[in-house]
């Protein structure tokens, strides 16, 4: 008896889980059916990051690095299948290469970006990077998944969290990372990837008030537009490249507070 093969259905990644687009559109991308997601889908995705962020960002900075190798393991077990959503397993290698020296940076941040400054009178004086919030990713198209690594990974070291809105050209490697993601300890809400079509959903996550960063590495000719909506409450933006690696793409997105406090005596 002939067997019917399962197709997989690829759905949003929200919180954790992976839900349909609450409007139940999808598109055909890539000779495949991809959610398409909506407004709602968007704001659902900011509200449950933020929720996430106190957790995230109140977590050791060994135990980020932690998670992020855990996530380069889940995505060294999973080669083939997204090897086969980019360029091959080259591409697959150098993404699993450069989440795991993200990772590494994670517990190093705080002594290379920070500093304790010398002042005049009885006190220590240190600048202390913390994260910004919540930060929208508008993915780049190519390289599909080195691409979307290079500009996820940053946000995560420092304890942001993440909604990125996937290549409408290239989605299918952020949804096979997204199964990843979901196995690889990451707190639920830390990171929320949104298929459809970038020029419904960039606009909305570029003018939410509760979006305190944007990267718009894969915004192309859109990027002024949305510099200009994510200006309304002041938005850390960053036009960032979508092969770049260097700590100073995890201070992008990094404040930095100064601290007093009496020498004791």
């Amino acid at each position: 008896m002939r067997r019917v093969q399962v197709r997989k259905t690829h759905k949003l990644f929200i919180g954790g889980a992976f839900p349909r687009s609450e409007s139940g559109r999808t598109l055909v991308v890539e000779g495949a059916n991809v959610a398409r997601a909506s407004r709602k889908d968007l704001r659902d995705a900011v509200r449950i990051a933020r929720q996430a962020g106190a957790g995230w960002s109140g977590a050791t900075a060994y135990n980020r690095g932690q998670v992020l190798y855990r996530l380069a393991e889940m995505m060294e077990a999973r080669r083939g299948a997204l090897a086969a959503a980019c360029r091959g397993k080259d591409e697959v290698d150098r993404a699993i290469d450069r989440v795991v020296w993200y990772a590494g940076w994670a517990d190093k941040l705080a002594q290379v970006i920070g500093s304790a400054n010398a002042v005049a009178g009885p006190y220590f004086n240190f600048t202390v990077p913390e994260p910004t919030g919540v930060v929208g990713i508008v993915a780049p198209a190519e390289p599909a998944l080195l691409g979307l690594v290079s500009r996820l990974a940053p946000p995560l070291v420092g304890g942001n969290t993440v909604v990125v809105i996937a290549s409408d050209a290239h989605p299918i490697a952020a949804v096979e990372l997204a199964e990843c993601v979901a196995t690889a300890d990451v707190p639920p809400g830390v990171v929320n990837i949104l298929t459809g079509l970038r020029g419904e959903l960039a606009p909305w996550l570029a003018g939410h008030m509760d979006v305190a960063g944007l990267d718009l590495a894969g915004a192309d000719g859109d990027a002024a537009e949305l510099e200009r909506l994510g200006a309304e409450n002041v938005k850390r933006i960053v036009r960032g490249k979508a092969d770049e690696q260097s700590p100073y793409e995890i201070a992008a997105f990094l404040e930095l507070k100064t601290v007093w406090h009496p020498v004791g005596f």
